[in-house]
């Protein structure tokens, strides 16, 4: 059994639920594969994958970590710049270590991921995942609106204007911010 997920924010897709693994607490900068939580960096992968539901598919084991680390940096950077060429060189390395089969099921056609080595199954799906977010809506890609969150979500609200990764928390400590600014104004 895996510890309890200590992150803000989950249930995000995948590409950006891995960006989310660091947070900000209190100005404190958590990092779940760095220790956050008293969590080993190992530990933290395997409630990363179990968040995400790639836990019965993949290890959590020292080279998947290295290679999820590097996705990572990569789709924060793809993110962060998405004209940032080098950024994108970055992501397709990634994707290089794995593919899509097409196959016949009983259903009819369908997919299957393929690895020539099984550590980078979760790096290459989160890269993966990126890709799809951007075939759907590359500007519903979005960092939370508040100055001191790190977080990333995709807005699916009906006419996308979402700006906080939650009303529960950023979006209410913005909106508590406002009201005591417009109280102490009058």
């Amino acid at each position: 059994m895996t510890a309890a997920d200590p992150r803000p924010l989950t249930g995000e897709p995948v590409a950006l639920d891995l960006l989310n693994t660091r947070w900000v607490v209190d100005g404190e900068p958590l990092d779940l594969f760095a220790g956050a939580a008293g969590l080993t960096r190992v530990e933290g992968l395997a409630v990363w994958l179990e968040s995400t539901g790639l836990a019965g598919r993949f290890r959590a084991d020292a080279a998947t970590l290295v290679h999820l680390l590097t996705a990572r940096e990569a789709l924060a950077r793809a993110v962060a710049d998405p004209a940032d060429e080098s950024a994108r060189t970055l992501v397709d390395a990634v994707l290089e270590y794995g593919r899509i089969r097409a196959t016949l099921t009983a259903e009819g056609p369908g997919e299957r991921a393929e690895f020539a080595d099984p550590a980078w199954g979760p790096a290459w799906t989160a890269a993966r995942d990126y890709l799809d977010l951007l075939g759907v809506a590359p500007d519903r890609i979005r960092t939370c609106a508040s100055e001191t969150c790190v977080l990333h979500f995709f807005d699916v609200s009906r006419n996308g204007t979402r700006r906080w990764c939650s009303m529960a928390a950023c979006g209410n400590r913005a909106k508590a911010s406002r009201h005591y600014a417009r109280t102490r104004e009058r």
